[in-house]
């Protein structure tokens, strides 16, 4: 008996689900990211989002490197930084081609820590930078003196004092925090407030336990304490570790990566391995911070869509009501209403990340190219909106949608590698 091509899509789509629904991100530690990543032994950096060349940096993306070039002592000045980059003497790589994600300009450079995150179950890791904050920070383009300071008290002070309260505490499970906040009001994206707070309760005792001097902790608990952003990464981290697994599946239809670098927006999808197909990025709409206007925000930057694919951000809108107004939705509704309508673009419902205000329904899980196609209906993302000028950082936060495009764009190519494969296979 033939199987068809559409029966194949649902096997594969469904075993992607399995291994979504399967998955154990444990954060296990930090780590230099030369020591874990291989192009970072030379003088190399990560960027969001799909390939990007210096000159088609937009302005946070470049006053992102120009920071990162001078915290890592390659240029004394953003101006001498500047001239290294225009000469080609700093070789960019994606971060997704190395497991790593970064939120907005998503710049990771050799001497900055990395939370390293193992799926226990499929034997996977992955990485993200630590998040710096709120107020201008190197993510959203800032690179200030104060930018650089914390960089550097964040490689020196904090990264070795939570690497050792975790190497204690033998790791930290991320699903069940994750759940756990979602029930108390987080999406994982543009709030994170309850998910950091389960997170400092977490690792204080072992923080504690450890030989730091009362200044040092003094300061490594305030820091996160006054972050509330800070699981931020190690949520996208979690969900780039879980997306993972569901890379290169023949036949799958499932989106495993979402991604920006504030010029394009671009996708990768499970069958399709590890192709980029891309579109212009739009701008979000969304509530600007007094004294910035819609003319000022650059276009939707970072990797942190990938919480996005995993069904969470703005497919759980509906757990976050809080978030709504300042994302510059209307009322909470409309954010019952984007979680109900991503669930029609999704291979299912999520059986550990559930939703109070929906009768603790799962949240969406597993983008389908082919009903984002077949629907017209494109991911919600919410996101930080950022200044296009380098050094000024974030004005604004608010919503994007996906752009159909990069759907389209794949979908066709998926046509073509698979429907032809299957005529093949049954004339044989």
């Amino acid at each position: 008996m033939t199987t068809s091509l559409a029966d194949r899509i649902d096997a594969a789509n469904a075993e992607a689900l399995r291994r979504i629904e399967s998955a154990d991100p444990v954060l296990v530690g930090l780590r230099a990211a030369r020591d874990v990543i291989p192009p970072l032994h030379d003088r190399a950096l990560l960027h969001a989002g799909p390939p990007a060349a210096p000159e088609d940096f937009c302005g946070p993306m470049r006053g992102a490197a120009l920071g990162a070039m001078v915290y890592e002592g390659w240029a004394a000045t953003q101006e001498a930084a500047g001239d290294l980059l225009a000469r080609g003497a700093v070789t960019l790589h994606c971060t997704h081609d190395w497991g790593v994600v970064g939120p907005m300009a998503g710049i990771v450079s050799p001497s900055m820590p990395l939370l390293e995150i193992a799926d226990r179950a499929h034997g996977l890791t992955a990485y993200a930078p630590i998040n710096e904050g709120i107020g201008p920070v190197l993510r959203f383009g800032a690179y200030n003196a104060a930018v650089l300071a914390r960089l550097r008290w964040l490689q020196d002070v904090l990264a070795p004092a939570l690497d050792g309260a975790l190497r204690r505490m033998g790791g930290l499970p991320l699903v069940p925090v994750m759940a756990r906040a979602l029930t108390m009001g987080d999406e994982m994206h543009q709030r994170n407030v309850a998910a950091s707070s389960l997170f400092y309760r977490a690792v204080a005792p072992a923080l504690a336990e450890g030989d730091l001097a009362g200044e040092t902790l003094a300061s490594v608990l305030r820091f996160l304490a006054d972050n509330d952003q800070f699981f931020l990464n190690l949520a996208m981290a979690a969900a780039k570790a879980v997306m993972t697994s569901v890379r290169e599946i023949p036949y799958c239809t499932v989106v495993s990566v979402m991604s920006r670098n504030g010029v394009e927006f671009g996708i990768r999808v499970s069958g399709l391995g590890d192709r980029w197909f891309t579109a212009p990025a739009p701008t979000p709409s969304g509530l600007y911070f007094p004294g910035f206007t819609g003319d000022d925000a650059n276009p939707d930057m970072g990797d942190s869509a990938i919480i996005e694919a995993l069904g969470l951000g703005g497919f759980a809108m509906a757990a976050a009501p809080a978030v709504v107004g300042f994302v510059g939705l209307p009322a909470v509704g409309e954010a019952l209403t984007i979680t109900r309508t991503m669930g029609e673009i999704t291979v299912g419902r999520s059986t550990r990340f559930k939703i109070p205000a929906l009768e603790f329904e799962g949240a969406p899980t597993g983008i389908d190219a082919r009903r984002v196609v077949r629907l017209e209906v494109t991911p919600v993302i919410n996101t930080g909106i950022a200044h296009r000028q380098p050094g000024v950082g974030q004005i604004g936060a608010g919503v994007v949608r996906a752009p159909l495009a990069v759907f389209q764009e794949a979908l066709a190519a998926f046509a073509t590698q698979y429907a032809e494969g299957a005529a093949d296979a049954e004339s044989a």
